[in-house]
């Protein structure tokens, strides 16, 4: 016979909710504990699992309409089964029905009215309650009370069959593995109300490799400042020829050429540990960490030391497009030996990024600022570029990073050779 499962009741002090979402439609078929609907009350969002396996033959409520603790949700029965005029309209007339509410999490019982009662009866028809009679003490109803469960279902394991608080509990206990567990997602917390977000995509992957790096790697930042005022000067020289040919030149380009030629002199900063070695990478793919609306993606400069500052602009605009229109392809995405991640763009100085694991280094740099400089005595206004590098601590310590980095300064502060 067909099944109506009703909106139960998932505690809270909830007596109504809103269809959010039918994760079902009629005639599909269902497992027990398959989610059917996402239900939003007033204080949590539900997800409302199937307590029979069978097929959806009917659901009575249209997405964004509110519904009442006890009303059908949806009829669930087999193949051939189908739902007659006749229980269609006992559906609906429940709705009016004033008597009191016997739900649970896993829908209701149905009882049988008075009036089938007394002509089953009449017919020599005999029903549960009218043959069987029930043994138990009265500290043992109570029990049962407390546990919602139904003491015509309990075998007695007493003399005279008379049913103790132990096979209430025993009952009880078998008949909860079965309910199917209600999900309840709770809008606020001890303060008020929240929102929650899925961390899902983009934002998930990165929490996952993040939570890698920090759990596999020894993490430290080293910060430091450069002078880049002749880097500006090259820059907007360039700048020029590069629009000629449809470039449009950042200072992105400068310093992924001058990280190249410093990684060149320190080697271990392009490697990663595995078990108990550390691998030294002889080749220099440089990832480049892009902002989108979904979270952050890396895409990977293949051979970056054999590309001009044109052609590392014209392979950084196009990673960015790529990017922000979820069109990379995943191979772009790997193969990196070192990372550089930009947030002076945003307007920020100073950070501690964390690195791409199995990387074992990250550059950081930060917004480049008009400042007050000492040059050979005397105060002058030179453009400062802030950098922060991380490093695992495994692989260098805090001088080879020192090394590095001061590397990197005079390759960036003395430009001219570097890029004639």
């Amino acid at each position: 016979m067909p099944y109506e499962f009703k909106f139960p009741d998932v505690g809270e002090g909830i007596t109504e909710g809103i269809i959010v979402k039918w994760k079902v439609k009629e005639r599909d078929n269902v497992k027990i504990d398959q989610i059917i609907a996402d239900i939003e009350t007033d204080k949590a969002v539900v997800e409302i699992p199937s307590p029979k396996e069978g097929i959806i033959l009917k659901l009575y409520h249209k997405e964004g309409e509110t519904i009442n603790v006890g009303d059908v949700l949806a009829v669930i029965g087999e193949e051939n089964e189908s739902i007659g005029i006749k229980q269609e309209a006992k559906i609906e007339g429940k709705k009016e029905d004033k008597k009191p509410y016997t739900g649970s999490v896993v829908g209701f019982l149905e009882e049988a009215s008075d009036e089938a009662e007394k002509k089953e009866i009449k017919k020599g028809i005999k029903t549960d309650s009218a043959t069987k009679k029930i043994l138990a003490a009265p500290v043992v109803r109570k029990l049962a009370k407390e546990l919602n469960v139904n003491l015509e279902n309990v075998a007695g394991t007493c003399d005279d069959g008379k049913i103790s608080e132990e096979d209430v509990k025993k009952f009880a206990a078998k008949t909860a593995e079965k309910k199917p567990a209600i999900k309840v997602t709770k809008k606020y917390d001890f303060f008020g109300y929240v929102e929650r977000v899925p961390l899902k995509g983009i934002r998930k992957i990165t929490a996952q490799k993040m939570r890698e790096a920090v759990m596999n790697a020894a993490l430290v930042t080293h910060h430091d400042h450069i002078d880049v005022t002749k880097l500006s000067d090259l820059r907007t020289k360039e700048k020029e020829n590069a629009a000629k040919k449809g470039v449009k030149l950042t200072y992105l380009p400068f310093i992924i050429k001058a990280a190249i030629e410093a990684l060149k002199k320190h080697p271990y900063v392009a490697s990663s540990i595995e078990n108990d070695e550390v691998i030294i990478k002889k080749y220099y793919n440089i990832g480049v960490a892009i902002d989108t609306p979904d979270g952050l993606i890396v895409p990977v400069i293949k051979g970056a030391d054999q590309k001009s500052l044109a052609d590392l602009s014209v392979e950084v605009s196009n990673f960015v497009e790529k990017a922000k229109t979820r069109k990379i392809d995943l191979m772009e995405l790997k193969g990196g030996v070192f990372t550089i991640t930009n947030i002076g763009v945003i307007g920020s100085t100073y950070f501690t990024p964390i690195i791409n694991y199995p990387e074992s280094c990250i550059l950081g740099t930060g917004r480049i600022e008009d400042r007050a400089s000492v040059v050979n005595g005397k105060i002058e206004i030179r453009k400062i570029m802030p950098i922060s590098f991380t490093y695992d601590h495994r692989v260098i310590d805090g001088a080879e990073a020192a090394r590095f980095m001061n590397d990197l300064r005079i390759l960036l502060e003395s430009p001219d050779s570097l890029f004639s």
